[in-house]
C-alpha cells in the first residue's frame, strides 16, 4: 500500500506512515512542495498507485466523477491539531487499511471511520 499525503497535513503523517514500513510521500517530497497542484497530485497518486490523504474536498469530487484518485483517505476532522490528528489515525490505522480492501474511499472524522462506496 502506498500513500500520498496532501499539503494541508502534516509531514510527520508520511513520516510515521514510512516508520510502519508503507511506501509514503508528503506533497512536500515533490518538485513543486507545497506548490504541487490538485492535478499533479492526481496524476502521481494514479501513475504510482497511491491513495492520496487528504482534508481538500475536491479529491472527493474528481474521485466520485472521474475516479481519480483511485482510493482515498479523506480526514473530516475539521479543525484539529497535528498531535490529535496523528493520535487519531494511529488509534485507527489497522481499520483503515483493512477497509481500503473494501472501500475505495475512507473517511475519518473525530468520532468514527467511513468506508464509501464509488
Amino acid at each position: 500500500m502506498k500513500f500520498l499525503v496532501d499539503a494541508n497535513l502534516p509531514f510527520k503523517l508520511a513520516l510515521n506512515l514510512r516508520d510502519r514500513g508503507f511506501d509514503a510521500l508528503h506533497t512536500d517530497d515533490l518538485p513543486n512542495k507545497e506548490r504541487t497542484t490538485d492535478n499533479e497530485i492526481r496524476k502521481v497518486a494514479t501513475d504510482q498507485d497511491r491513495i492520496v490523504i487528504t482534508k481538500d474536498s475536491d479529491f472527493l469530487d474528481s474521485h466520485l466523477i472521474q475516479g481519480i484518485p483511485n482510493k482515498l483517505l479523506f480526514i473530516t476532522t475539521g479543525n484539529i491539531i497535528n498531535k490529535d490528528l496523528l493520535n487519531l489515525i494511529e488509534k485507527y490505522f489497522e481499520t483503515i487499511v483493512q477497509l481500503f480492501d473494501i472501500y475505495d474511499i475512507i473517511e475519518i472524522n473525530n468520532e468514527e471511520i467511513i468506508g464509501h462506496d464509488k
